[in-house]
């Protein structure tokens, strides 16, 4: 191939708007779900930090639900249910280890 063909072709590229329009919105709470719900795992597992692995989970499991509510791609529907599961076992965890008292 010449090096004008390998410079047309356009790279690969991750997006969770695979529809073109643009919502950073959906997509901000689509990541903050999914990264919040895996560190409220991680916190859940230790009983000492169960207070804020139960708010970390709690607060992604609701703006888990409040995004798939609005998300209109299959991407972000998979990253937000993903988020939301690890969300509830992170809440579940911090909730059997002491709740948040």
């Amino acid at each position: 191939m010449s090096q004008a063909e390998t410079e047309s072709r356009p790279r690969p590229r991750f997006t969770l708007n695979t529809n073109g329009q643009h919502q950073l919105g959906v997509s901000a709470a689509a990541g903050y779900s999914l990264v919040a719900g895996v560190v409220s795992t991680v916190l859940g597992l230790l009983s000492v930090a169960h207070i804020v692995g139960s708010t970390l989970g709690v607060s992604a499991f609701l703006i888990g639900l409040w995004a798939q509510m609005a998300s209109s791609t299959t991407v972000q529907r998979c990253f937000i249910v993903t988020g939301i599961t690890a969300a509830f076992v992170g809440m579940g965890l911090g909730i059997a280890h002491g709740g948040f008292g």
